[in-house]
């Protein structure tokens, strides 16, 4: 396995990888892996002859400088888990690799850019797109994989290979769960022990008000997860969205479309650490 730093070596793996006939499949990544990334690894190396996983943190997706400074950095870890996964090229750059000068280039897909994380974190998807879009131009990749959990990014990530012309696949993998129902995410590791099974209330909540839509509306069931989520000491929920799974929008009726999606977000602990989820309500 390679583990590189410069967009140069890069291109030249990549380059002779095509050359030799290979196709390139591609993993961004922050880093401070888990199994929710390992179980992208393990769809791009079946799927792919070259499996390059990117591990960078890119500050310009985030609007708190705080958020930042605590965003775990795992890199030697993260390094073991791409090898045992079968990973075949870590790319691990500097910022100064990636922005040799301040990317001033603006992206915006409105609306599905502009509600949920969008109103939350302004800048987020712009910062999200100049990074992602740098890495499908130095990867050229056959496919690239991104998980679930960042339902609305995967959204964002779309309409911008659309406009950019970007002409392979982006293959969206299921959230991966611990046994408790938390949903697997780096932020998972600033929790304490007692945070941790605290968050998992929320894949529960979650789980429980699609076991029980059949008898509630939309408005109930939203209103269902805020509350029963709010009353549990160490949570408070930002915001809970039942929205239309293709056009982000909410919806106020089951039968307003065909594929319905539930994403929430939501504070957790002392500090706190903002953690993400979402449910399908309706898959088709």
């Amino acid at each position: 396995m390679y583990i590189i730093h410069s967009v140069q070596e890069l291109k030249q793996l990549v380059s002779a990888a095509k050359s030799a006939g290979k196709t390139v499949g591609l993993v961004p990544t922050m880093g401070a892996l888990h199994e929710g990334h390992a179980s992208l690894i393990d769809r791009s190396v079946k799927e792919c002859d070259t499996t390059v996983v990117s591990v960078f943190v890119n500050p310009t997706q985030f609007n708190d400088p705080n958020d930042l400074n605590h965003y775990p950095r795992t890199l030697d870890a993260d390094c073991r888990l791409i090898e045992e996964r079968g990973g075949d090229i870590v790319f691990a750059p500097s910022v100064e690799e990636i922005y040799p000068a301040p990317d001033t280039r603006v992206f915006s897909y409105p609306p599905i850019d502009t509600v949920m994380e969008g109103a939350k974190r302004p800048g987020h998807f712009n910062g999200v797109c100049q990074v992602v879009s740098k890495l499908f131009e130095m990867t050229t990749p056959d496919r690239a994989y991104f998980g679930e959990k960042d339902f609305q990014q995967i959204a964002v990530i779309r309409a911008m290979m659309k406009d950019l012309g970007f002409d392979f696949n982006l293959v969206a993998c299921p959230i991966v769960r611990e046994e408790s129902g938390l949903a697997l995410s780096s932020r998972n590791a600033l929790l304490s022990e007692d945070e941790r099974e605290t968050a998992a209330s929320i894949g529960k909540v979650l789980f429980e008000s699609r076991r029980q839509m059949a008898d509630r509306d939309v408005r109930a069931t939203h209103d269902f997860v805020v509350n029963a989520l709010n009353a549990i000491d160490g949570l408070e929920v930002e915001y809970f969205d039942i929205v239309n799974a293709d056009t982000l929008q909410p919806v106020a009726a089951w039968d307003e479309a065909q594929r319905v999606q539930g994403c929430i977000t939501v504070f957790c602990g002392k500090r706190p650490v903002r953690l993400i989820d979402n449910i399908a309500y309706k898959a088709s």
